[in-house]
């Protein structure tokens, strides 16, 4: 009798099999803010994978149309919800562009500062939650002990830890707090320390180094037609960094490193992540130096800046000039612009409209997010169910971001 298979053993039957559907969300654990992704599995290896995104859309663009220029701030804090001071600052550069003017130096070292920190809080975080993901529950516990620190200072200077609706058109909401320096230069050690002891853990761990060497590799090539930014770009070894490419506020006067990859797989993006939460400390430790003890934090025009609280109560001048920019809105001229920033995840854009109205004509936002999670299908096909885990964490996808 012939073989019914000359690829087989000798004794061995081939069964009749179909590949099998599976959704993967976007209820599930790991996906990083409700995320779909139907898979086509040959046994456990995908043959094809369909990403799903929209579950989490909530208007963020149509909302901010709704309300005057001030008024998007608590929006633009949940786009990324990780670092949200970073889209305080982003919205607020936008609008100054448009309007034509600078704000003061001491506030852009300012912005610089809580910029950066939020931005370490958004690696640890994501840091954290890839390892957690993975089993290793004690490295993210570090991590997240670490952004508590951080959260710490946030509290003291804006009043909120995690949404914090802190930046101004022309400014910011309150100038610096007097331990503002010593908090910072008494907390960011602690925070090394912590993302040292959870490194620790984790980077000679055999389990921890088979789920993310060679796994979710992609080319530099195609990394770049996807339209990738951020850490997942530089992680194949591309150096583009909006602060060194395009420099914005103070950027050009500190001196950083852009760390990259060379394989752009998940070990490259998590060791990217880990080193750029260094040279954010770098940067804050020279914009603390820079940064003047007094001065102005906001411009002085009174058509742009909310006057001080104290005064709204007690002058009838200030409380016209408040009413005016809330309930009417900046008067920004008319025209067209494209402001951009080094987000949490990448480049993060604002494209805005304006009529000469105290509300925005048009508001879109290019999200980091959004042509990352594109390239997910094809980092994770003819891979096994276990490489979607480690894969998607290290892309950092957040929900609000990329469905915004």
């Amino acid at each position: 009798m012939e073989p019914l298979d000359q690829d087989l053993a000798e004794g061995e039957l081939e069964l009749p099999s179909e590949p099998m559907l599976l959704n993967m969300g976007p209820s599930h654990p790991a996906m990083h803010g409700t995320v779909r992704i139907v898979l086509e599995l040959s046994g456990e290896t995908i043959v094809k994978s369909d990403v799903q995104i929209g579950y989490l859309h909530r208007g963020f663009e149509k909302m901010c149309e709704r309300g005057t220029w001030t008024q998007i701030f608590p929006y633009a804090d949940r786009l990324n919800y990780v670092s949200p001071m970073l889209n305080n600052v982003g919205f607020s550069l936008a609008c100054e562009k448009m309007l034509g003017v600078t704000v003061p130096e001491r506030c852009q070292h300012y912005r610089v500062i809580l910029g950066e920190l939020a931005r370490i809080c958004d690696h640890m975080i994501c840091s954290g939650a890839m390892c957690m993901e993975l089993g290793a529950f004690t490295p993210f516990l570090y991590f997240a002990r670490a952004r508590e620190i951080i959260w710490d200072i946030f509290e003291e200077e804006t009043g909120a830890r995690v949404t914090h609706s802190f930046g101004r058109v022309g400014g910011m909401a309150k100038p610096p707090t007097p331990d503002f320096k010593a908090m910072i230069r008494g907390g960011l050690p602690r925070v090394l320390q912590m993302i040292g002891e959870g490194e620790k853990l984790i980077l000679k761990n055999r389990i921890f180094l088979d789920r993310v060497e060679g796994v979710g590799k992609i080319s530099q090539a195609d990394a770049l037609a996807l339209g990738w930014t951020g850490v997942c770009l530089r992680s194949t070894g591309a150096a583009y960094d909006v602060r060194k490419s395009h420099p914005y506020m103070t950027y050009d006067r500190y001196d950083f490193d852009v760390p990259v990859g060379t394989q752009g797989d998940n070990y490259d993006r998590f060791m990217c992540r880990q080193d750029e939460i260094r040279q954010s400390i770098r940067i804050i430790e020279q914009a603390m130096e820079m940064m003047a003890d007094d001065g102005p934090i906001n411009i002085d025009d009174p058509r742009i800046v909310l006057p001080p609280k104290a005064d709204v109560y007690t002058t009838i001048e200030a409380t016209i000039q408040h009413f005016k920019i809330v309930m009417e809105g900046i008067k920004i001229p008319a025209g067209e612009c494209y402001s951009y920033t080094e987000g949490g995840n990448g480049e993060l854009g604002f494209y805005l409209v304006s009529d000469g109205s105290g509300t925005p004509y048009r508001v879109r936002i290019r999200p980091p997010c959004f042509p990352i999670v594109q390239g997910l299908s094809s980092l994770i096909n003819g891979r096994m169910i276990a490489d979607v885990v480690p894969t998607f964490g290290s892309l950092n996808m957040i929900g609000g971001e990329c469905d915004h």
